[in-house]
């Protein structure tokens, strides 16, 4: 039987991805001792590695593919396919940005004012060629860790970080001076095993039902029950994905309708739905939409 090496990012994607695997299907049992987590399906081998590092074993060929970020894959350089962009909405609303900082009251306002200073990030080799690019020259500092606490205390004159809302930065007192990149969640694969044709579905139907079930995270069906002479004013102001289903009920001059809408509308259009006459409204969640 042909196995499918799947790799699982460890730390904040971690949970969130466990659950949408669920969510599309697959259920991945975890172990506080164990990087290699059971899966309910005979055709798949997990791995349990950090982002930074996975798209160089996915490009290797240790893992067949695997979830990462797009900046891990720029900061790498590695060749690997990019099969889908996953943007994990219970996590992330919006691509992260790297951005660099420096104290708000630096004299430092702009890219080119960074010339012969120090700056401080855990993206080394993508901060290294930005600048190079750009013919300043700055000295590069790995980053462990608590990146802005560098800049505060004066071990680095700026800073490269990753930032969603900027309340990190902003809470060191620091500004924004430039946006390197935006990144989001990826799927990414291993050349040659995207070129075997087993493995390239088995990726492919993994995608297509993370998809599918990130797709059905956003919307909920709604269901209702409606009187014949009411019909007309509930079509008239209920949005569907293509057009609301209708059914009669049995031996009433009722009909049953239901429809799938973006949840946000939920809160509005119930209230207007009954006062146009719709009954016994269910509001219920989806796992795919597909």
């Amino acid at each position: 039987m042909s196995i499918l090496k799947l790799g699982i990012p460890k730390g904040s994607l971690e949970k969130a991805t466990i659950e949408l695997f669920a969510k599309s299907g697959w259920q991945i049992k975890l172990s506080s001792r164990n990087y290699f987590p059971e899966v309910d399906d005979p055709e798949l081998a997990c791995s349990i590695c950090r982002p930074q590092e996975m798209p160089r074993y996915v490009e290797q060929g240790v893992l067949d593919a695997g979830i990462t970020g797009k900046d891990w894959i720029l900061e790498n350089g590695s060749d690997v396919v990019v099969v889908e962009d996953l943007i994990y909405s219970k996590v992330s609303k919006k691509p992260t940005r790297w951005v660099i900082a420096v104290p708000g009251d630096s004299e430092i306002n702009k890219i080119e004012d960074l010339e012969g200073k120090k700056i401080s990030t855990e993206l080394v080799n993508y901060t290294k060629r930005f600048f190079a690019e750009k013919n300043i020259n700055v000295d590069i500092e790995f980053s462990w860790g608590a990146t802005e606490a560098k800049v505060v205390s004066k071990l680095a004159d700026a800073i490269v970080e990753v930032t969603e809302t900027e309340s990190t930065i902003r809470a060191h007192g620091l500004k924004i001076i430039y946006e390197l990149m935006s990144s989001n969640t990826q799927l990414i694969a291993n050349r040659q095993a995207w070129e075997d044709p087993w493995r390239r579905e088995k990726i492919e139907n993994i995608a297509m039902l993370l998809q599918s079930a990130l797709r059905a995270d956003k919307i909920v069906g709604l269901k209702m029950n409606v009187p014949y002479e009411k019909l007309d004013a509930v079509m008239s102001i209920l949005p569907s994905m293509n057009a609301p289903t209708v059914s009669h009920l049995y031996q009433k001059e009722w009909y049953s309708v239901e429809t799938v809408i973006s949840e946000h509308q939920v809160r509005d259009l119930i209230p207007s739905l009954l006062r146009v006459g719709a009954e016994g409204i269910i509001e219920y969640s989806l796992n795919k939409v597909i």
